[in-house]
């Protein structure tokens, strides 16, 4: 068994011992090394010798997205710049990117944490696996292969784009294992339709899917197209990148944080108080062995919450839910809080329905308006007229039914809704608010 079972079975007492130290030192080596965020903690009033127990790292002030924005592009690195071998930024897209860095032992432990979660999901050295993550600044691609190559399995480091030349190669190159987002891992079983590939002629047996949320109903529509066992990594860049927790082949009722190195909490996004196990909130984390880049009480805005219940892999690690959605990405309908995988959820399940869709919002008056485009089957939309009305009246229904709200639903024409490579742009927010 290849993988770090003197850690990963140890008894709470055990773990939360080695979590101790761990955070006390971190805590000790930020307030000496991070001004920003050694001003914080005096404003907090808490200095590093008050951290006595992990239940003193509620009195440690948050890490937010605008810490990151504000002190961009270096300022809370904690070790020198000669120091730092490696740069990644996330896109940017809602102002300056978040840049993190890695010194040689962040790269280390980088690859130690994705071949960790590569044994979760059954991989090995004999493995040939089909890289389709982003290379580049994305944390992705780069991190995965080095993980990947820590475990000895052989790498395709084939990145996005292309789509048919990668069918071309996992069937000539006999891939095994497929490293991709969800939803470019449906584009690539559009593909395989498109080229006329029986899915029966590819080795694929196992899939790790993230940086996206996605629904169980999108899983199984994977599984069914790509003939493989689906899988979630969870990661960000600002904790590491993937490798932060990951599905076992025992169980798919959550992911097992590497909590060695990535302290969860879950807390309740408004009042900001520390939630029980089992509850639901958002997922902060605190990076308890990364020197470049250490992070205290990071708040990931990803919704999910935790769990100790004992998995069949011999794991004592605590689990996390997939996560169901973001704080900044829940759309208010009208008071109604709603996120894209619920949607995605009804529309999965409903027949003659592609697993390609948008969500857009536009503002009627003083209203918000929630329409859904949905992809459905040539079958479906060359069909008469009123087989299509019924379709959208049906979506309609069941979107109310599971979420409280009214929306319009237009259904489009197959390959109408742009395909992604890397995460998929579900949300069109038109409103002027």
């Amino acid at each position: 068994m290849m993988w770090v079972e003197e850690i990963e079975s140890l008894p709470r007492a055990g773990l939360e011992s080695i979590q101790l130290k761990r955070l006390q030192a971190l805590v000790h080596r930020m307030y000496d090394n991070v001004l920003p965020y050694k001003k914080k903690m005096d404003q907090a009033g808490v200095k590093p010798g008050d951290i006595q127990s992990l239940k003193d790292l509620s009195k440690l002030p948050f890490t937010t997205k605008d810490d990151l924005r504000e002190n961009y592009p270096f300022g809370l690195f904690a070790t020198p710049m000669d120091d730092v071998i490696r740069i990644h930024a996330t896109s940017g897209t809602t102002g300056k990117p978040a840049v993190v860095g890695y010194t040689q032992a962040d790269i280390n432990l980088w690859a130690s944490v994705i071949k960790r979660c590569l044994t979760m999901a059954g991989v090995t050295r004999g493995d040939m696996v089909h890289n389709a993550y982003g290379y580049g600044l994305f944390t992705g691609g780069l991190g995965a292969h080095y993980g990947i190559e820590a475990l000895g399995a052989t790498v395709i480091p084939v990145s996005g784009g292309n789509s048919k030349r990668q069918i071309s190669i996992m069937r000539d190159f006999g891939s095994t294992v497929l490293l991709s987002t969800p939803s470019y891992a449906l584009n690539l079983a559009d593909a395989i339709a498109d080229v006329g590939v029986d899915p029966e002629e590819l080795k694929l047996r196992v899939g790790i899917f993230g940086a996206e949320a996605w629904s169980e109903n999108m899983r199984e529509e994977v599984e069914r197209k790509l003939g493989l066992k689906a899988l979630d990594i969870y990661g960000l860049s600002e904790v590491i990148g993937p490798g932060v927790s990951m599905e076992c082949t025992h169980s798919e009722k959550g992911m097992h944080i590497l909590e060695d190195n990535f302290l969860p909490e879950i807390i309740d996004p408004d009042t900001l108080e520390v939630l029980p196990y089992g509850e639901t909130g958002e997922l902060v984390f605190t990076t308890l062995t990364k020197e470049a880049f250490p992070l205290i009480r990071y708040r990931t805005k990803d919704i999910s919450r935790l769990f100790l219940e004992p998995c069949g892999c011999g794991r004592t690690l605590i689990r996390m839910e997939k996560v169901t959605g973001r704080t900044d990405d829940m759309l208010i309908i009208r008071g109604v809080n709603v996120f894209p995988s619920q949607v995605e959820h009804v529309l999965v399940g409903i027949e003659g329905v592609e697993p390609h869709y948008q969500i857009e919002v536009t503002r009627e008056g003083n209203l918000d308006v929630m329409s859904v485009l949905v992809e459905v089957s040539e079958q479906v939309f060359s069909d008469e007229i009123r087989v299509l009305e019924n379709l959208s009246k049906k979506i309609q229904g069941e979107i109310k039914d599971m979420l409280g709200v009214t929306t319009k639903v237009k259904l489009v024409e197959p390959r109408s809704i742009q395909r992604s490579e890397g995460k998929a742009q579900r949300i069109i927010d038109r409103r002027k608010i």
